[in-house]
């Protein structure tokens, strides 16, 4: 459970307000392809709706960004986040989540039927995925509705904290952009307009990958 007080989300829901507005007004400027590939936000009912599907208590933090962009289209958009991700759209981090706990379900019941008594963390029920890297959502963040960490999660059994908050996710994102030897050291550049975090392993668009600095 959140225990913290009602000024403490508050402040919370105002930092990723502020550190979204300061990408986006970033991205509109600078990769307008990105911008336009960005969902409208969600309303509280439509994450209200995520929340009950999910039987997983959204945090304020995550409310707070989805309900300034509740993803991205269904075109291909490179990584423009760190860890070269997009935020998902609902049905995605829906269909993600039930598939993760499905594989989970399936981990235990072999465990039951082995006698394994090994710790195998597939996945946790409090992590909320809200973040794909690649097309198919085989690799992704998210965020424990526990903890409020971001963990990087793949199909194979690698997992590991990669961020302390999402403030400090959105607000790093927000930084790397404005600041030019922060995009440097990150390997952030342009492409055809958009936004790509990290350099593309595709030759033909490593041609045309700019990096921000230059």
């Amino acid at each position: 459970m959140d225990g913290r007080t009602a000024r403490e989300q508050s402040i919370e829901w105002r930092q990723i307000h502020d550190a979204w507005e300061r990408i986006e007004s970033w991205l509109e400027r600078n990769a307008p392809a990105t911008w336009a590939g960005l969902l409208p936000g969600a309303s509280e009912a439509e994450l209200d709706e995520l929340q009950a599907s999910l039987g997983v208590r959204l945090l304020v933090g995550l409310r707070a960004l989805w309900s300034r962009r509740a993803g991205v289209g269904p075109d291909s958009t490179p990584g423009f986040m760190p860890g070269q991700s997009v935020l998902m759209p609902f049905d995605v981090a829906r269909r993600t989540y039930e598939m993760k706990m499905l594989l989970r379900r399936q981990d235990e019941e072999d465990q039951r039927r082995t006698g394994s008594t090994e710790e195998i963390t597939v996945w946790r029920p409090s992590w909320v995925p809200f973040a794909s890297i690649g097309a198919d959502a085989l690799s992704g963040l998210c965020v424990d509705a526990e903890t409020g960490r971001i963990w990087y999660w793949c199909e194979y059994a690698e997992r590991s904290i990669e961020f302390e908050s999402l403030t400090d996710y959105v607000e790093e994102m927000a930084d790397v952009l404005e600041i030019p030897l922060l995009a440097a050291e990150a390997r952030v550049g342009l492409m055809n307009g958009f936004l790509v975090w990290g350099v593309p392993l595709n030759e033909a668009e490593r041609a045309v990958w700019e990096p921000l600095a230059g």
